[in-house]
């Protein structure tokens, strides 16, 4: 068998182990007797495999396009947060539940990747691809999932409380006297835009509010932010809570082509707080993920897994806050058009 061609997957044949027993050796770590780490050693140099060409070591974390910040930023955080372990994160941009999505795994999963990170990818869909559980589970690579679980396996989540972002939100506006608060949500069937939803329902009913019309889901994007507000600002709403900072955006850009100014009166939220969002004009109120603290827990549960700790499945929760800047504002009468 040549070198080159040797895989992980071979190597934990001819041994006789797992995938991830595999894993382990290459990556000199814990959980493997030394009779089975002298007997994969052996199998590795009978197949010259080549250590540098393996994926030990190597975390995979697989977001959605990196031309939205948080994403970008998050995937930074974790690798930061991996790297004193000896871990190395490479960032795998794809559309949540598409082909590219499954094709980056397999790749990281045939090059024997440590690990998995998926960062509000397919464990954020309800319309999951059937393929991807099973092809994690039969390799034993450890995965943890960032804002929402797969309902199927054993998955490990670190998630920001979206419900409570949304009542957060509501909260926010209706002591600045606003009545029709309006919501930009996200498509349907993502889970995160889901439970915006259903948090904001709550929250309005909580406050003797009717949310009746006042929902319109959309793509995660200012032209979607923007479509979404025009159906808002005509049914009346004199704020948005946009479901991320880009849909927030969108809804500036809609009230400002109808001559509303913003606070004065049209107030709009974001969700996210990425990079340079206190530098808009006017800047941003949104509603902050805790991406640190998301990173480092992300970084520390996969790292418990890599060395065969027991890591509590299902998924921890984390609050956000809201950040007040400029683009909120007391409710008034809103003034014709100029």
């Amino acid at each position: 068998m040549e070198h080159e061609k040797v895989g992980i997957v071979e190597v934990a044949e001819r041994a006789g182990v797992s995938v991830a027993t595999v894993s382990r050796v290459l990556n000199r770590r814990t959980g493997v007797s030394p009779k089975t780490r002298q007997a994969v050693e052996r199998v590795l140099e009978e197949l010259g495999y080549e250590r540098s060409a393996t994926g030990g070591g190597v975390i995979g974390v697989i977001t959605p396009g990196l031309s939205i910040p948080i994403f970008g930023v998050l995937a930074e955080r974790i690798g930061l947060a991996l790297a004193p372990h000896g871990l190395r994160a490479v960032v795998c941009p794809a559309l949540p539940g598409g082909v590219q999505e499954r094709d980056f795994l397999k790749s990281l999963l045939d090059l024997g990747a440590s690990g998995i990170v998926f960062c509000s990818a397919s464990n954020t869909l309800d319309a999951v691809d059937p393929e991807l559980v099973p092809m994690l589970e039969s390799r034993a690579v450890p995965y943890v999932c960032i804002n929402g679980r797969f309902e199927e396996g054993s998955s490990v989540a670190y998630s920001t409380d979206d419900g409570y972002a949304a009542e957060l939100s509501v909260r926010h506006l209706h002591q600045l006297g606003h009545r029709r608060i309006g919501m930009a949500a996200g498509p349907v069937g993502n889970r995160p835009a889901d439970r915006r939803v259903k948090g904001y329902r709550a929250a309005m009913a909580a406050v003797g509010l009717d949310p009746e019309g006042l929902v319109v889901r959309q793509t995660y994007s200012v032209e979607g932010g923007r479509f979404a507000a025009e159906q808002l600002l005509d049914q009346g709403a004199t704020a948005v809570i946009a479901c991320s900072d880009q849909m927030a955006l969108g809804a500036i850009r809609a009230a400002r082509r109808q001559g509303l100014a913003v606070p004065g009166d049209v107030s709009v939220i974001g969700y996210d707080d990425g990079p340079l969002m206190e530098f808009t004009d006017p800047p941003l109120t949104t509603v902050r993920q805790p991406v640190d603290r998301l990173a480092a827990e992300v970084a520390r549960g996969l790292v418990g897994l890599l060395a065969g700790r027991q890591v509590p499945v299902g998924e921890l929760m984390f609050q956000p806050e809201v950040v007040v800047r400029g683009t909120t504002g007391p409710h008034h009468d809103r003034r014709p058009p100029s």
